[in-house]
């Protein structure tokens, strides 16, 4: 069994961004991601009706990551590292299978930038390199193409195309499942 027990969070650097762990101070910003439309149009998930819930979420991300049920980081500038941009990382993780399901999301303001393909990168290393796991696994909103793209970029193949498996806001809805092995050695 995988166990994820790390002394202190791995913050993570690539050229322009800092990884990092999710904190209650990042609540504004990520209720504007979660309340944002745009950002939302393919995130099948409910939407906070405040600050409180998003602190609740940051909670809650923070008590599963010392739990080691989870691993996503909050993806900033360099420059700026309390200045939330994003998230990434491992939403949730089966120890037993050493399987993580892979997420990401990024604010409108940053988006084109090659952002999220930097941290997926830098993320999908360390999931293989340092944690151990197997394989990983990305569910996607079919209609999602940038998504798609990015997953695809990065290795990742598509395994499933799953018709009204998913039931939010009073419709079924469909899935893409993407999968990426972990790279054989030489």
């Amino acid at each position: 069994m995988l166990v994820l027990d790390f002394p202190e969070f791995p913050v993570l650097e690539t050229e322009r961004l800092l990884l990092r762990e999710h904190r209650l101070s990042d609540a504004e910003i990520l209720f504007d991601m979660r309340t944002n439309e745009n950002v939302m149009r393919y995130i099948n998930r409910p939407r906070p009706k405040d600050l409180q819930d998003v602190e609740r979420l940051i909670t809650l991300i923070m008590e599963n990551t010392l739990a080691g049920k989870s691993l996503p980081w909050v993806m900033a500038l360099k420059d700026q590292p309390e200045k939330m941009i994003g998230s990434i990382g491992y939403w949730s993780i089966d120890s037993d299978n050493h399987r993580g399901e892979f997420g990401y999301m990024l604010h409108p303001d940053y988006w084109r930038q090659g952002f999220t393909s930097e941290a997926t990168d830098l993320t999908l290393a360390f999931g293989f390199e340092t944690i151990g796991l197997h394989s990983m696994q990305a569910v996607i909103n079919p209609d999602n193409d940038a998504s798609r793209q990015l997953l695809l970029k990065h290795g990742f193949v598509k395994e499933a195309y799953f018709k009204q498996d998913y039931y939010f806001n009073g419709q079924f809805l469909d899935s893409e499942i993407y999968s990426l092995l972990t790279p054989l050695k030489d």
